[in-house]
């Protein structure tokens, strides 16, 4: 179902959308916010670094990077909501 106020969402159904996610995927295969505090996690998600937010050329030709699920819906919506988000890194001091 499309979003009535998100109608981007069908994008991401799209072959093109496929295949960028399948492209960054194989390139970058770990979740980049794992690995800043030298955790090892699959990525699962290509997110968008600039949050496109309907934005076609963002959406299309904007920077990408891999995230892990976990990483992508708690770390990431809070950035994007002007939270403050603390990580520590492998040594337990904050990254």
């Amino acid at each position: 179902m499309i979003e009535i106020n998100r109608p981007w969402s069908r994008w991401y159904k799209t072959a093109r959308w496929r295949r960028l996610r399948e492209q960054l995927l194989t390139e970058q295969p770990l979740c980049v916010m794992c690995l800043r505090s030298e955790t090892v996690t699959v990525a699962t998600v290509a997110d968008h670094i600039i949050p496109h937010r309907g934005n076609e050329h963002l959406f299309w030709e904007g920077e990408l990077q891999s995230l892990c699920a976990s990483c992508h819906s708690r770390h990431k919506q809070l950035e994007e909501n002007g939270k403050t988000v603390l990580t520590f890194s492998a040594d337990g001091w904050p990254a």
